[in-house]
């Protein structure tokens, strides 16, 4: 019997957010007024996805798996299909029928940005990113990939993984030539400059990334890290309170409770 987590991880909702806006470019496409009129089967398996992908953002995993079950079923070429059923299985913790659908969305779409990002992405999380950078680089190849900053990031934070600082650097800025306000970049340069003792580098890093708006447990235990290193205590307090406040049952703030602030 399967067991379901009741929230996507952050991963999934980035994908389906993505996918989100793919449907909806497909349903654009397929309206009564375009040239193009998509076969019974491609719209039933967009009904079926679309279905799908609701289900999964309100956490009703059973329901989705049956719904996007029916969408592959009905139309195997339709990658949109096949890479919201992988962030489900891979959600679900089945990381072989994962990657089996991730593969599928790009045997259906070779040359398509996010299909070959996603399945890069996918690399580094299961495989520790062996083989994973010609699929980020795939992507930038695609004319209409709209989000290159993202894969760059992506590429980066995988060479981060595998300890290759040099490439992780080299992806990072690109990510943000494509985008300098680019969160994710900027948040893990931040934290590769840290790891290489650059305290006051990473500081900056880190303040950027805080300017775009965002905030993370991640974000704030590097705060705490950066500031603790740069014997700044009173900076350092209030990271680990925010972090406390915030994120009271994230593993970041595991690490800092019970650790005095000053």
């Amino acid at each position: 019997m399967r067991r379901f987590p009741r929230i996507l991880p952050p991963f999934a909702k980035a994908l389906v957010t993505a996918l989100a806006a793919a449907l909806f470019l497909a349903a654009c496409a397929s309206s009564p007024d375009s040239e193009r009129v998509d076969s019974d089967a491609r719209k039933a398996a967009q009904l079926n996805t679309q279905l799908g992908r609701e289900y999964m953002t309100r956490g009703q995993y059973e329901i989705a798996l049956e719904k996007l079950k029916k969408a592959v079923a009905s139309d195997k070429s339709y990658a949109p299909a096949h890479t919201m059923l992988a962030v489900l299985y891979e959600t679900i913790g089945e990381n072989d029928n994962a990657r089996k659908h991730f593969e599928a969305a790009l045997k259906a779409a070779p040359d398509n940005g996010d299909v070959n990002n996603n399945y890069g992405a996918f690399l580094c999380r299961v495989d520790g990113g062996r083989g994973a950078d010609r699929y980020f680089e795939a992507a930038l190849k695609d004319p209409f990939y709209r989000t290159p900053a993202v894969a760059m990031a992506n590429a980066g934070s995988c060479a981060l993984k595998r300890g290759d600082m040099d490439k992780a650097e080299t992806y990072l800025r690109q990510s943000l030539a494509y985008n300098p306000d680019f969160p994710d970049a900027l948040l893990s340069l931040a934290g590769l400059h840290y790891g290489q003792g650059d305290y006051l580098r990473a500081r900056a890093f880190l303040q950027r990334y805080e300017t775009s708006g965002q905030m993370s447990a991640e974000s704030l235990l590097l705060g705490y890290r950066v500031e603790t290193r740069l014997n700044n205590a009173a900076e350092a307090g209030k990271y680990r309170s925010e972090l406390i406040r915030k994120f009271p049952g994230a593993p970041e703030t595991a690490e800092v409770q019970g650790i005095s602030p000053g």
